[in-house]
């Protein structure tokens, strides 16, 4: 059995330790040297760059937030063993970890810290397909022979790269499909490499819980218990057909993952071509103000990923599903591009309130298409809208407010409904 030693990089058959530098943290699978999908996940990103800039944090549990009222954005390793998880309550998170230091996000020091390490996936393979500052997909497929080693060697070296380089760790998945890159880069974090092999997919999903497949959150989750399906061979049990009558397209989804087949392609450079948020319920509603909070909170994700690419949208479009897993989508087409989350938020809101009749709801979405480059978007005047001006122009101080201090260190009401 092919093996590679994580630390000197040397490539043997299996055996305890490394055979060179006698270490244990070895890496040895049938498919090592033949599989060429990776997802490469930075461990705690946020907080590890606060403690490789300030080395007096490095033995202390650091959490990344916006304040006492606001939410963590990430904890180290030290503050996750308290029980502080990210999206958790600020309150809450000193509660279980009184002693944690906060610190303010500071974007400007992550983005830099990102592109240190996109240079070096870059280094590996054309084919890197960025998550967000701190994950990618990768395609290594045909690099054995321009580095001279199957792409496990240059994924392993890629990370003790980082580790010496840029003092900062990540954890790799290495299977022949995404969906698996992306379960196995989770498996065993921090500084974590495992691989799972086309012949051992079926067996090594079986027992795993239907949880780890995305877009299965805590409504869907719900409603898969409903159905008796707790792991992947429950769903297996099941008939496309039945999967489908009963989850709609999801159901297709659900059925050829739990087999471990995926046929999406890494794409580099991937124009984006809308950006859209949505949210699903516990219970079905039809409450126009619950509504309304969370339509604001969506309107705002969106408004902040499109001005983190410098885009802006034509096209606003509002995504409801009622209870019987029906789609309805109404869309409207401005007079300009924006990216501005008020504006988006009003312009949803007036289409909810054509659809609200329709409900109650499980699922609620708003996104942005027909994306150009945003250029001093959203300030111009509205003959219509004599304030939408002024309201863009407050936005923008608070944005500046947010990047500074995190994102929910200024909350619009209607956000806590």
């Amino acid at each position: 059995m092919p093996a590679l030693c994580r630390d000197c990089l040397t490539e043997f058959e299996s055996a305890p330790r490394c055979p060179s530098c006698g270490r244990p943290r070895i890496i040895a699978h049938d498919e090592l040297n033949t599989l060429s999908i990776a997802h490469m996940d930075c461990d705690a990103f946020y907080a590890s760059v606060e403690k490789r800039d300030n080395p007096d944090l490095r033995d202390k549990p650091v959490i990344i937030g916006g304040g006492k009222r606001g939410v963590v954005s990430t904890a180290c390793y030290i503050a996750r063993i308290k029980g502080v998880r990210s999206a958790m309550p600020m309150f809450k998170a000193l509660q279980l970890c009184p002693e944690a230091v906060i610190v303010k996000p500071r974007m400007d020091a992550y983005v830099a810290a990102s592109r240190e390490i996109r240079d070096l996936m870059n280094e590996l393979t054309p084919v890197v397909e960025p998550l967000s500052l701190d994950e990618a997909f990768m395609d290594l497929t045909g690099t054995a022979r321009l580095h001279g080693h199957p792409p496990a060697y240059m994924l392993a070296r890629l990370i003790k790269r980082m580790r010496e380089e840029l003092h900062l760790t990540g954890s790799i998945g290495l299977s022949h499909n995404k969906f698996l890159a992306k379960i196995a880069s989770d498996m065993d974090k921090p500084r974590g490499f495992t691989v799972i092999g086309a012949a051992e997919t079926e067996e090594f999903l079986a027992e795993k819980p239907v949880k780890l497949i995305w877009g299965v959150g805590q409504a869907t989750q719900a409603s898969l218990d409903r159905a008796g399906i707790r792991t992947f061979a429950d769903l297996r049990r099941w008939e496309m057909k039945d999967l489908h009558d009963r989850f709609g397209s999801m159901g297709d989804r659900l059925w050829h993952l739990s087999r471990g087949q995926d046929k999406r392609r890494i794409s580099a450079r991937q124009p984006v071509k809308s950006i859209s948020n949505e949210t699903t319920f516990f219970e079905d509603t039809g409450h126009i103000e619950t509504l309304d909070g969370h339509l604001w909170r969506l309107a705002q994700q969106v408004s902040d990923r499109a001005k983190a690419r410098d885009k802006a949208g034509l096209v606003v479009t509002l995504k409801l599903k009622r209870s019987d897993f029906r789609s309805l989508s109404r869309r409207v087409t401005l007079s300009e591009p924006t990216n501005v989350a008020d504006r988006i938020y009003r312009t949803s809101r007036g289409l909810l309130d054509q659809a609200i009749t329709q409900g109650p709801f499980r699922l609620i979405g708003v996104g942005i298409s027909n994306l150009t480059e945003a250029k001093e978007v959203g300030i111009s005047a509205d003959l219509l809208d004599p304030d939408a001006e002024k309201r863009a122009r407050a936005e923008a101080a608070t944005d500046s407010i947010r990047a500074r201090f995190g994102k929910d260190s200024i909350l619009k009401g209607r956000a806590l409904r």
